[in-house]
């Protein structure tokens, strides 16, 4: 009997799946016309589905990791002002909704041309806390690392991360029909904080949303979707399985998770937190949770947040994509009662850190997609707008931390001090993963890391949490051979710690 690789078991069946695969371009017309109010339901179903999703998914966020949720569980949904209390006592689960308000805030302010370092400049400054790709991004911005290098894998351990794929709803929202104009402004934006497969993700999902508009068949959305992305990129053929397997247990969505799961649930990407870790905050495992809510939901919108949350890891985010997507389709006047009813009174409530309302960002939106109807050879009148449809294209390949793998994780657990520590591994790659302690948060660690005794390499740590430094230092392009790393900190402090926890390791593939 011939033994093979599950991920080559992986690759086979998506080689058999193309033979099949992504014929549905004849549902998808060259124009459509419709209502001005009905291209309004839409928009206002892309917005509050995220927020439904959000709301249901947000007690279970990374709470199961590397696992379903068990139908046990009961998660729970409430009545009539349940999405207002949330928003009010838990406002920072919705961080993917004002982060994607920070981007149409600029929009909104200065054009659709708006310029890409306005919009960095935006994001880096805003006052919400951030994790993973987005707080790299943060980083290397503030100093002075700029577009598209603040979001380049070199600068950016987490650049394979779900960041943009949480952030990009509005890049489909406000491009109906155009999902090659949706991942041109997911270009622009996306590499803020993503490269790679992480900025893959915003751009699947944004060209789904974007597909959403102008068809109500889940499996065309999210098949032509698709050809936006590069086949021979692991977020590709991620997608592409999952497609795959729905189809060949089109009834059972927890078998088919975890076939996902053994031949992708294991990150291979340059996060030091989530690297050989239960936690997998990738942007393909987690897009593929959003395809098995949309694919085995069936068009129910009960089912599709659920099976989303269920599949676990971030679970708040994902629903929230789904529940958009699946939105937008159908629109906000046929969001079943029992969702609809408990968001209206949060409607006119201001999103954290934002001076908008989901009243506001309906409008918003609107205006946008009608500016980017017309620029893109449509028609808007004063009753109704005719979008001129595109056909997906493959936008250009990238990957993210090429030619390495993760080996081990190493515990290291050290407080640094005057003195110098020194790390021995044998690796092409590393990520070392710590953090400042300071009662002073204005104070700024000077961390210095010498590699192999070369040229030293300085770095600021602050104290303060907005403003950290998510990793103590990382290289993916080193020799593979053993190498000492030695680290120093140059302006100790009393009340102060530098913590140094462990090290993510990685072999030449």
């Amino acid at each position: 009997m011939i033994h093979l690789h599950k991920r080559a078991l992986a690759m086979l069946a998506i080689a058999f799946a193309a033979i099949f695969t992504l014929a549905a371009s004849d549902k998808i017309p060259s124009r459509l016309t419709m209502s001005r109010a009905t291209l309004m339901d839409k928009i206002k179903g892309a917005w509050a589905g995220q927020v439904l999703g959000c709301t249901y998914g947000g007690p279970t966020e990374f709470v199961y990791r590397s696992s379903m949720i068990p139908d046990s569980i009961a998660i729970p949904w409430g009545d009539t002002d349940y999405v207002a209390t949330t928003m009010k006592r838990v406002h920072t689960l919705y961080d993917d909704i004002y982060m994607d308000l920070t981007f149409v805030g600029v929009f909104e302010r200065l054009g659709l041309d708006a310029p890409v370092d306005s919009l960095a400049g935006a994001f880096a400054n805003a006052g919400y806390y951030l994790w993973h790709a987005n707080q790299a991004a943060r980083y290397n911005i503030l100093h002075g690392i700029r577009p598209p290098m603040s979001g380049h894998w070199r600068n950016n351990p987490h650049a394979d991360d779900i960041d943009y794929q949480i952030e990009a709803d509005y890049a489909g929202i406000m491009s109906p029909g155009m999902p090659n104009a949706a991942s041109k402004i997911s270009d622009k934006v996306g590499h803020i904080m993503n490269y790679g497969d992480g900025w893959y993700g915003g751009v699947y999902i944004g060209a789904m949303y974007s597909m959403a508009f102008i068809c109500d068949d889940v499996e065309t959305i999210v098949t032509e979707a698709l050809k936006t992305i590069p086949k021979k990129s692991k977020f590709y053929r991620c997608m592409a399985d999952v497609i795959d397997i729905w189809r060949n247990n089109p009834d059972d969505w927890r078998r088919g998770w975890q076939l996902c799961e053994e031949r992708w649930g294991t990150s291979d990407a340059g996060c030091g937190e989530g690297t050989l870790a239960p936690l997998n905050i990738d942007a393909a495992i987690n897009c593929a949770y959003v395809l098995f809510g949309l694919l085995y939901g069936d068009g129910d919108f009960t089912k599709t947040i659920d099976i989303s949350t269920r599949c676990g890891q971030d679970s708040d985010c994902n629903p929230a994509s789904a529940a958009g997507i699946l939105a937008t389709a159908i629109g906000y006047s046929k969001i079943p009662a029992e969702w609809i009813e408990p968001l209206k009174s949060a409607e006119d409530i201001d999103f954290a850190y934002t001076p908008y309302s989901l009243n506001d960002t309906y409008k918003m939106s609107f205006s946008h997609a009608l500016q980017m109807i017309e620029r893109g050879g449509g028609k808007v009148t004063a009753d109704e707008v005719t979008i001129k449809c595109q056909k997906p294209k493959t936008v250009r390949y990238e990957k993210s931390f090429p030619d390495i793998v993760p080996n081990k994780r190493m515990p290291i657990k050290v407080l640094l001090s005057e003195t110098t520590h020194t790390i021995d591994a044998n690796c092409a790659g590393i990520v070392i993963n710590g953090g400042v302690i300071a009662k002073d948060k204005q104070y700024v660690a000077q961390i210095e890391v010498t590699l192999d005794g070369g040229k030293p390499q300085r770095f600021d740590m602050p104290a303060s949490f907005r403003q950290r430094r998510l990793d103590v230092y990382w290289n993916f392009e080193m020799k593979q051979k053993p190498h000492t790393i030695t680290l120093r900190w140059l302006n100790p402090k009393e009340d102060a710690k530098v913590v140094v926890t462990d090290a993510v390791l990685f072999d030449k593939k």
